[in-house]
């Protein structure tokens, strides 16, 4: 199974449903909970949403949304050797370095961004959503339901990580 670290950008596109690119967010998030990869986000990554989520949609929100990333993805460590080699990458913004080194720290295989071209020196092979996606396969059968940590989550008939980030402030 491929290890697959999202950048924070994909995960905002979801829990913000930020149009056009909140589709093949959304399904990428799927394949994570449907089992075809193991999802990964960046640990500074999850301060950073928490932030731009509790600005745009309230602290209440920000928390669930976290929850709920919490449940379903790993979170790749960022510690000093992290950092380190994030600055021997020379990337221009330091953030997607760290994102970078994070993704090579944690073995994975891909990092998946809509900024390719500010991961240019990544020494992990970097993917579109959809072309990440288009990496994973066909879907197999849905895995059973893991347990939720923090408050339930209300659910939609059409229950799609974006319709569910959408329902996390009911």
């Amino acid at each position: 199974m491929k290890r697959i670290l999202l950048d924070v950008n994909i995960l905002l596109d979801v829990l913000l449903d930020r149009a056009p690119h909140a589709d093949s967010a959304s399904q990428l998030w799927a394949a994570v909970e449907n089992g075809r990869a193991a999802g990964l986000i960046p640990a500074h990554g999850v301060t950073t949403i928490h932030y731009l989520i509790g600005r745009s949609k309230g602290k209440v929100f920000a928390d669930r949304a976290v929850t709920d990333l919490l449940s379903i993805f790993g979170v790749a460590a960022v510690d000093a050797a992290v950092l380190e080699r994030a600055v021997s990458l020379g990337f221009r913004d330091f953030e997607d370095g760290v994102c970078a080194a994070a993704a090579e720290a944690a073995g994975c295989d891909l990092l998946v961004t809509r900024d390719a071209a500010g991961f240019r020196k990544s020494p992990v092979p970097i993917a579109l959503p959809a072309i990440a996606l288009a990496g994973l396969g066909t879907p197999g059968p849905p895995r059973p339901a893991r347990p939720r940590r923090g408050p339930p989550v209300r659910e939609s008939a059409r229950s799609t990580p974006r319709n569910r980030s959408a329902n996390l402030s009911a």
